[in-house]
């Protein structure tokens, strides 16, 4: 793994995090004692912030875990607010019920078990935020969807944009090339406004236009 974030500002944001709720805390050492991929409280911090800053009330998540992304969506998002997540595995569903019902965010919470692409595609749009994190070989695939079910002036959010520093390898393997070719797809549309955060593993913020 290539070091994106100098490790010296990496324990210097960690000083300065602001605290997070007990659930997500509980919810951030279950995915480092099962070495399950979860966005972070960094990144968390900032979905919320974007969430609150454009005033969003759907959001819709193509592949969710067991909810900690879409936890941090909901935490920003009004009291008639709505998280679409999509995951394959019901045991995560049933996770992440639990953890919002214990939040008293259910009201928040629409869960769909099956693909992500294939549930996104049969829903009732528009959305005001599209956050992408399934199979790094979909991510190309996750764009026209995104786009799709985006209002004008959403916001398409993509986690691990930079792949472990590997978009910049000079012979990248089958998963790092989707998602440079992801990348380059998305800075290219003249539909879309693209820039990527060195964030943790790198996050796309893109504005539909």
């Amino acid at each position: 793994m290539d070091e994106i974030v100098n490790r010296k500002i990496e324990k210097y944001l960690t000083k300065i995090r602001p605290p997070r709720d007990e659930i997500l805390r509980e919810m951030e050492q279950v995915a480092e004692d099962g070495k399950f991929p979860i966005v972070g409280p960094d990144v968390g911090r900032l979905l919320f912030n974007l969430a609150r800053a454009t005033g969003a009330r759907r959001v819709l998540e193509l592949g969710s875990g067991y909810g900690y992304s879409a936890y941090w969506f909901a935490l920003a998002l009004p009291a008639d607010g709505e998280v679409h997540c999509t995951d394959t595995n019901p045991d995560n569903r049933r996770a992440a019920e639990n953890y919002f019902a214990r939040a008293d965010m259910s009201a928040k919470l629409r869960f769909h078990a099956g693909d992500a692409l294939e549930i996104a595609a049969g829903l009732r749009g528009p959305f005001d935020i599209v956050f992408n994190d399934i199979d790094k070989e979909d991510y190309p695939r996750a764009i026209a969807v995104a786009s799709a079910a985006l209002r004008p002036g959403g916001l398409f959010l993509t986690d691990n944009a930079l792949w472990d520093g590997k978009v910049a390898d000079r012979n990248p393997d089958a998963t790092t090339a989707a998602v440079f070719r992801f990348n380059d797809e998305l800075t290219r549309d003249p539909g879309l406004s693209t820039v990527v955060l060195p964030l943790r593993d790198g996050v796309s913020v893109v504005l539909k236009l």
